[in-house]
């Protein structure tokens, strides 16, 4: 499900989607739709977007079903963040045999194994010949087989844990990008006094371009359009 909130600072509207949804900050994702820095004749406000994860394919599958206790979700999500790229536990292998299977079917074989585990969060790796093109244009391919993953993973009762699926480095790779574009348009727009709208982004990608430009006092950001992949529009203060 999905919700909006606003708040002077992006702690603040985090704070009362946290105290309005009843929900740890740790429950849900949150996508930064635009930001407004406090000014002499206007107040700054932060408009956010929570994701949770009680989606209605998510919810038809009770953790009784798939055979997960609560003290054995509390187990897990208490793990090491880094190390045994192996499964551990039967979520686990479950989810790196569907991924492998998949890129299988797909005609890319490759091996997956466990990059991270995180509170709430687990990593998957692929290590194929064919990572140029399980990435895809803009890393699309990737995101949709993340996607995928992570409605699996519902199926299987754990919508508590979101799946973070990478090869070749390529999320690390992409958000250095980002940054390093967020920085150059900022400079292009403080320069020509106007607006640049960016490429279609999947959320997180957006996310990281606000936040880059979050500090920079005379350039503001907005997300625009319907749809997973929104454009991101780079202003200068007072352009609107």
């Amino acid at each position: 499900m999905e919700f909006e909130f606003e708040g002077r600072t992006e702690k603040e509207a985090i704070d009362r989607a946290a105290e309005e949804l009843g929900l740890d900050k740790d429950d849900f994702d949150v996508e930064i739709l635009e930001t407004q820095k406090h000014g002499l004749f206007k107040k700054g406000y932060v408009r956010i977007k929570v994701h949770t994860g009680n989606t209605a394919g998510n919810s038809a599958v009770s953790y009784e079903k798939s055979g997960s206790s609560d003290n054995q979700r509390e187990n897990y999500i208490g793990k090491a963040v880094f190390g045994q790229p192996e499964p551990q536990d039967d979520f686990e292998d479950q989810m790196t045999k569907f991924a492998a299977g998949v890129i299988e079917r797909m005609g890319y074989p490759g091996k997956v194994t466990i990059l991270f585990r995180e509170k709430h969060k687990l990593g998957l790796k692929i290590e194929s010949a064919h990572s140029s093109i399980l990435i895809g244009k803009k890393g699309k391919n990737l995101d949709a087989l993340q996607l995928l993953l992570n409605i699996y993973a519902g199926r299987l009762g754990r919508d508590d844990v979101r799946i973070i699926l990478d090869t070749e480095n390529y999320r690390i790779r992409r958000e250095e990008s980002l940054v390093r574009l967020a920085y150059n348009v900022a400079e292009k727009v403080r320069e020509s006094r106007s607006s640049i709208l960016l490429e279609p982004m999947n959320p997180f990608d957006r996310w990281l371009i606000h936040t880059t430009l979050n500090d920079i006092s005379d350039v503001e950001t907005k997300s625009e359009g319907d749809g997973l992949y929104k454009q991101v529009r780079v202003f200068y203060r007072g352009y609107r």
